[in-house]
C-alpha cells in the first residue's frame, strides 16, 4: 500500500476550482472586526463564534489571511481551529514556539492530525526549503483545505498524507462534529450517517514510505485516538525514529485505552510543559 492521496474529484472536496489566494482577502469592515478581535482579551467561549458570525454577515464565505507567517484560507464558520487562528494571532503559540525550538532549519516535523495546517505550514516555513514536513490528515474536505494552504504558502517541503494514522494498515471510520469540522474523530460500533471510511496506516509505515529516517519534532491531535497511534509506534519503531520533541493533545485522554504519555515517560521522555490543550515532552 502506497501513501494515499485524494482521488480525482476529491482533491478539493469543498471547492472544486478554488480561486487563487487573495481573492477572499478581508474587506475593510471584516479587517476591522478581525483586528478588534485580535486586540481583545476575550479569546474563548462564545466570543470567537460571535466574531465569526459578524465577519460572515459582512461577507459570506472564507477569508484569506496570514497566520504566523504562512498563508491560509480560513473557513471559520464551522471550524474552531480556523476561528482560533483567525481571531487570535497567538493561537497555540506556546506549542509552536516549543516545536520551533526543537526542529532546526533543515529538520523534520511530523503533524499527525494536521487539520488545515496551522502547525504544519508554520513549521514548514521554519524548517525551510531544506527541511521536511509530513502532514497527516484523513478527512477529504479538511485535506483539500490543507492542500490549498500548502500551495498558498509555497510549502513545497511539506508532504501531505490523505490517511488516518492508526494501529494497523487498513481502513478506519471517521465522524465529524457538524459544528466543528476540525473535530473529526475515529468511531466504531454503532455508526451514524455522518461516518465516512478512510485509509489507515501505521505511523512507522507512513514515515518509511516518504523516506523519513529521523524526526525532530512531532505534534499529534487525533481526538482521543493518540494512544492507538503512539503505543504501537514506540513498540515497533527503532529508537532512531523516535521524535526528539512531542506535542500531544490531552483533552481526550479519558478515551485512551493506554496512557501513552506515561509510556513515553517510561521510554525516557520528560514532560517539560503543559498548556490548556497539550502536553509538551522532550526525549531525554
Amino acid at each position: 500500500m502506497s501513501i494515499p492521496t485524494l482521488p480525482p474529484g476529491l482533491a478539493a472536496a469543498n471547492d472544486p476550482t478554488p480561486p487563487p489566494f487573495g481573492v477572499f482577502a478581508p474587506t475593510s469592515a471584516q479587517a476591522a472586526v478581525i483586528a478588534l478581535a485580535q486586540r481583545s482579551r476575550l479569546k474563548r467561549g462564545a466570543f470567537r463564534p460571535m466574531m465569526s458570525r459578524l465577519v460572515n454577515l459582512l461577507r459570506a464565505g472564507p477569508v484569506d489571511v496570514q497566520y504566523q507567517g504562512a498563508a491560509f484560507r480560513f473557513y471559520h464558520q464551522a471550524s474552531a481551529t480556523e476561528r482560533g487562528a483567525l481571531f487570535n494571532p497567538d493561537y497555540n503559540v506556546e506549542e509552536l514556539d516549543f516545536l520551533r525550538a526543537h526542529a532546526p532549519v533543515g529538520g523534520v516535523f511530523v503533524d499527525v492530525g494536521a487539520n488545515v495546517g496551522t502547525y504544519a505550514m508554520v513549521l514548514a516555513r521554519h524548517v525551510g526549503a531544506s527541511g521536511k514536513v509530513i502532514a497527516i490528515e484523513p478527512h477529504p474536505i479538511t485535506h483539500a483545505r490543507l492542500a490549498f494552504n500548502r500551495a498558498a504558502s509555497g510549502a513545497t517541503q511539506a508532504t501531505l498524507v490523505a490517511a488516518a494514522a492508526g494501529p494497523s494498515d487498513g481502513e478506519l471510520m471517521i465522524e465529524t462534529d457538524g459544528d466543528n469540522l476540525g473535530a473529526s474523530h475515529i468511531v466504531s460500533g454503532e455508526l451514524s450517517g455522518k461516518a465516512i471510511k478512510v485509509p489507515s496506516l501505521r505511523l512507522q509505515r507512513m514515515l518509511g514510505d516518504v523516506g523519513v529516517g529521523h524526526v525532530d519534532a512531532l505534534k499529534i491531535d487525533v481526538e482521543g485516538f493518540e494512544d492507538r497511534v503512539l503505543t504501537g509506534f514506540f513498540k515497533e519503531a527503532p529508537p532512531s525514529l523516535w521524535p526528539r520533541a512531542v506535542v500531544i493533545e490531552h483533552l481526550s485522554r479519558n478515551e485512551w485505552l493506554d496512557d501513552c504519555i506515561a509510556d513515553m515517560v517510561a521510554r525516557g521522555y520528560a514532560a517539560t510543559g503543559k498548556t490548556r490543550s497539550n502536553t509538551l515532552l522532550v526525549r531525554g
